[in-house]
């Protein structure tokens, strides 16, 4: 029998049960370009605008560690775009290396290769399985954002090149999530090596572009997000760099089927270290549990926040410089609806990162699913924890991370913020401003537990609440999108803070919300079984 034996029906099944999943995130990543492409006349309506626009942004380290360099800044098309370029690929990548993660490492966690394996399957079939159903999603990436960009238009082989430049840069941490899949003996485990893998390389690409001159440091060239940017849509078009990420990609994968040919099924090459013989008096409990399971990934994301606000704080000194153009205030005053530019522009990034902290406790919220299918939870509920505590427990764990998140959000920009004006009382309008966010995350939380309580393959409907949310509350005035979907979105009810009174009625209206999403889940919890969802 071929290692590669039923590798076309494994592809096909990969692709039925991803059904939900994959559209939503292509249709997620087309939107937000075409959107961000739409917005670019409204905000440099002329090319002195743009010029000064992107010369700003090149002198400004933080921008340029976070999105990169612009490196023709007369088009449009890289000027609108700059900030999905390197960001964009980033999440392209952790996309295709979480979905190869899922069908590999994942599925041989659950038992279900050790199933396929028992049949008329190769022994690499899943692995080339989850490599194709990841080549095939970011293909679609790429090509619907190229259409939507076209759409808009931008030229047609800029728009290609930068649809091409998200496709490989897929591909290349489809490879490294092959690899890591095959490291460790858990999911979470191999995601975790992943994310650090892709952090490790947006920090090199980041500091070759903050490096003297115009051009890259030789840093960025080590790695894989550096060479998706080096492609320049719409500056230069240099389809060959693509070529790097491909190479990468084919080795990353074949040193992984390597890696495969010496591993035991349903076991990691690296060690699993032992834990300690008796519990420590935090795990007495199943709140202590809940908080251990839960403890990296809340520090990870705590850290990032931190980091966001700092480069948001760095960012807001020179608003006003870069935002120099009548049709410029007078969006971003659109978007946030206060009077000051500022404060406008602050409303704006505060919405954003709501929704990145909503993006955390939906995370949480999954927990539950994931030790569901994994029996964990058996064991949990086969003591005296029942399904309502064991539940509570995670909601408690999700809507306060979420907050603490947004606290920190909210210090870190009132302190930097209070730097630039030498106004103490900017640390409590941006820590309120902050606060007010919660509420709504708070809504998509419960929707994901009301979810969960009716099935526990929650995850694909909870991340496209949030697609959904995002896309009408964030680009709604860019897309003239009618008001009453605008309205679906609860961060659409949230007082535009700073800049303007707070109105608390909106605020206990949104918690209102929330907890009856969260008294449905509960309930729904108990009339279900836990095994079959």
């Amino acid at each position: 029998m071929s290692e590669l034996a039923r590798t076309g029906a494994m592809v096909s099944m990969n692709l039925r049960r991803d059904r939900v999943l994959v559209p939503v995130w292509v249709a997620a990543f087309a939107i937000t370009a075409a959107a961000s492409a739409a917005a670019t006349d409204r905000v440099y309506p002329d090319l002195a605008s743009r010029v000064a626009g992107a010369d700003l942004v090149n002198e400004t380290p933080a921008l340029v560690a976070l999105y990169g360099r612009i490196y023709d800044p007369t088009s449009a098309g890289e000027v609108g775009l700059f900030k999905l370029t390197a960001m964009g690929a980033a999440l392209v990548g952790l996309f295709a290396g979480f979905l190869v993660i899922r069908h590999t490492r994942a599925d041989e966690e659950l038992g279900r290769i050790e199933l396929l394996a028992a049949g008329s399957v190769g022994r690499f079939a899943a692995l080339a399985a989850a490599l194709a159903t990841a080549a095939i999603s970011v293909g679609a990436i790429g090509v619907c954002t190229a259409v939507g960009l076209v759409a808009t238009g931008l030229p047609v082989s800029g728009s290609l090149a930068f649809g091409l430049s998200w496709t490989v840069a897929g591909l290349a941490f489809a490879g490294v999530g092959a690899l890591t899949a095959q490291l460790t003996a858990s999911a979470r485990a191999a995601r975790g090596l992943a994310a650090v893998a892709l952090a490790i390389t947006f920090v090199l690409r980041a500091l070759g572009d903050t490096g003297t001159g115009t051009e890259p440091g030789w840093v960025s060239w080590l790695s894989p997000i550096g060479w998706s940017q080096q492609i320049r849509p719409y500056a230069g078009d240099r389809w060959l760099v693509g070529a790097l990420s491909l190479l990468f990609a084919v080795a990353a994968s074949s040193a992984a089927a390597a890696l495969l040919r010496h591993r035991d099924l349903g076991a990691g090459l690296l060690p699993q270290r032992q834990g300690p013989a008796h519990a420590s008096v935090t795990l007495r409990g199943s709140v202590g549990l809940a908080w251990r399971l839960q403890r990296a990934a809340f520090i990870g994301w705590s850290v990032a926040f931190v980091v966001l606000s700092m480069v948001v704080g760095q960012v807001l000194t020179r608003v006003g410089d870069m935002l120099d153009s009548p049709a410029a205030r007078q969006l971003i005053l659109g978007l946030g609806g206060v009077d000051q530019l500022t404060q406008a522009f602050l409303s704006v990034e505060l919405s954003f990162i709501g929704v990145f902290a909503a993006a955390y406790g939906i995370s949480t919220m999954l927990r539950l699913s994931t030790e569901e299918t994994s029996w964990r939870a058996d064991l949990v509920l086969s003591t005296s924890v029942g399904r309502l505590r064991w539940m509570a427990n995670q909601l408690l764990l999700a809507m306060g991370g979420c907050a603490a998140l947004m606290v920190f959000c909210g210090l870190s920009l009132g302190m930097i913020d209070a730097a630039r004006t030498g106004a103490a009382t900017t640390v409590s309008d941006d820590l309120l401003g902050a606060v007010a966010r919660i509420p709504a995350a708070w809504v998509l939380i419960g929707v994901t537990s009301a979810l969960y309580g009716l099935t526990r393959r929650a995850g694909p409907l909870a991340w496209a609440a949030l697609v959904g949310t995002f896309l009408t509350s964030e680009f709604g005035p860019l897309l003239d999108i009618p008001q009453w979907v605008r309205d679906l979105s609860p961060f659409n009810h949230v007082p535009l803070l700073p800049g303007t009174e707070i109105e608390v009625g909106p605020l206990i209206a949104l918690c209102t919300v929330a907890a009856g999403f969260c008294v449905l889940g509960l309930a729904a919890i108990r009339r279900r079984d836990i095994a079959a969802g």
